[in-house]
């Protein structure tokens, strides 16, 4: 039932950027490390940059668990499935790498993100991901649901915050610069926002 494909284009890439919510699955190197699984969603927070490289904007949350694994090792899986139409699930399997705020390739790169304002988030990172393996399946257990709108409430909590404020906050987060399993996680302080 599966299919394998040589790219994000066409039908596929409609799909995934129709979806309002995906999720990134990361890991460890290590056997007894912490599997981390994340959902992901507010609307122009995802970007397909091209047949083989999408990117997400990283926002301000509890950890930092997909930071550290991809500065480990790299792996990460992205998963949309259909909640309305057809049963569908795809994922792109590959090789993901943290832009910080302090890259040269940052502004560039936010530039892909139009219809979003990061600066009400505490953005930290844009994650980018070179697809290595894009499959889709079925999904015919997966059940209907009906997307209302996004949440308000990240924006209302992050808005707030400025570059000292919010580097104050990561830094007296337990699960930020360094992730469950004591890998490196956000680097802090905090560059300064270009944005």
């Amino acid at each position: 039932m599966g299919k394998t494909y040589e790219r994000i284009d066409g039908r596929l890439r409609t799909f995934i950027e129709a979806q309002p919510l995906f999720f990134t699955a990361t890991a460890p190197l290590g056997a007894d490390g912490t599997v981390n699984l994340s959902p992901k969603g507010l609307t122009g927070s995802f970007a397909v940059l091209d047949e083989h490289t999408v990117a997400y904007l990283d926002f301000a949350g509890s950890n930092a668990e997909t930071i550290a694994h991809l500065r480990e090792n790299g792996r990460i899986t992205l998963m949309w499935c259909a909640f309305q139409g057809p049963p569908n699930i795809v994922r792109v399997h590959g090789r993901g790498e943290p832009v910080f705020r302090d890259d040269p390739r940052f502004p560039g790169l936010l530039a892909r993100f139009p219809d979003i304002d990061p600066a009400a988030h505490g953005l930290r990172a844009i994650i980018v991901v070179t697809a290595e393996l894009v499959r889709d399946t079925c999904g015919y257990a997966v059940p209907f649901m009906a997307y209302e709108q996004d949440r308000d409430l990240h924006a209302k909590r992050f808005a707030r915050e400025d570059d000292a404020s919010l580097d104050a906050y990561f830094t007296k987060k337990e699960h930020i610069a360094t992730s469950l399993d004591g890998l490196p996680g956000l680097p802090l302080p905090l560059p300064p926002s270009t944005v």
